[in-house]
């Protein structure tokens, strides 16, 4: 009987070294963070695989993984920095393209239409972005700044968010009058229909093309299985429902 017990316990201990095993941790690019959720809730329900998120901007998450952070999987908000971790040894295969990134221009105070022009009106005294040191969404905020011929008119208006989740909090809380921000952040469920927002025109800045990597874990086997699924079908979906593109525009 003692020995039937004793089995079991190992078997109940076996299994349990397994399940917590069958877990990804994923660091996030902060534009996916309404989106990763939904997908990486369709991989468990597909896998059993569960995964855990860690938001920030690519920069940061660069630097973390650099560090030694046990991430799996890095999805970034652009290809420099999965490529520059490829390329440095940090991963264990070239990255690849998973979706294109949508900035749109976005404000919660009712009275105010965005809108490129609105930029210096003398009432917008705060303009929420990431920081282009940090964020490939900042980046592409200051071309379309420039291309416009607007960057010198504005840049003492600008406030810098770390990453497009602290971007989000300047416009939410209204301490920015207005802000750039992820197409995706006005489309998920807990941000739909709040403000106002208008999409901004492709061709004033760069494919903001968004790459996934698997980093250098133990946990390969389950880390391909999802570098996989962002490719699926089902993923380009709900990629898509989230206002990014899954082909080059």
């Amino acid at each position: 009987m003692k020995k039937a017990i004793f089995i079991l316990l190992i078997y109940l201990i076996a299994a349990c070294q397994q399940k917590q095993e069958k877990k990804l941790n994923i660091a996030v690019a902060a534009n996916m963070q309404f989106a990763m959720k939904e997908l990486s809730r369709t991989f468990t329900n597909q896998t059993g695989i569960a995964c855990d998120l860690i938001i920030s901007s690519s920069g940061k998450l660069t630097a973390q993984i650099k560090e030694g952070a046990p991430f799996d999987v890095f999805v970034s908000a652009d290809m420099k920095y999965p490529k520059e971790l490829f390329d440095t040894g940090f991963a264990t295969k070239a990255p690849k393209i998973y979706g294109y990134g949508k900035l749109v221009m976005w404000s919660m105070i009712d009275t105010i239409n965005p809108s490129l022009d609105i930029l210096k009106n003398s009432r917008i005294r705060h303009i929420a972005m990431a920081n282009p040191k940090m964020a490939p969404y900042g980046q592409a905020t200051i071309k379309i700044l420039k291309h416009h011929n607007l960057y010198e008119n504005v840049k003492d208006k600008l406030v810098y968010g770390e990453s497009i989740l602290q971007t989000n909090q300047f416009i939410i809380s209204k301490s920015a009058e207005i802000g750039f921000t992820s197409k995706s952040v006005v489309l998920s469920s807990e941000m739909s229909n709040k403000g106002n927002w208008i999409d901004l025109e492709d061709a004033d800045y760069t494919a903001i093309a968004q790459g996934v990597v698997i980093l250098n874990q133990k946990n390969q086997e389950d880390a391909e299985k999802f570098y996989t699924f962002l490719s699926s079908a089902g993923a380009r979906r709900i990629l898509e429902d989230f206002g990014y593109s899954t082909k080059e525009n």
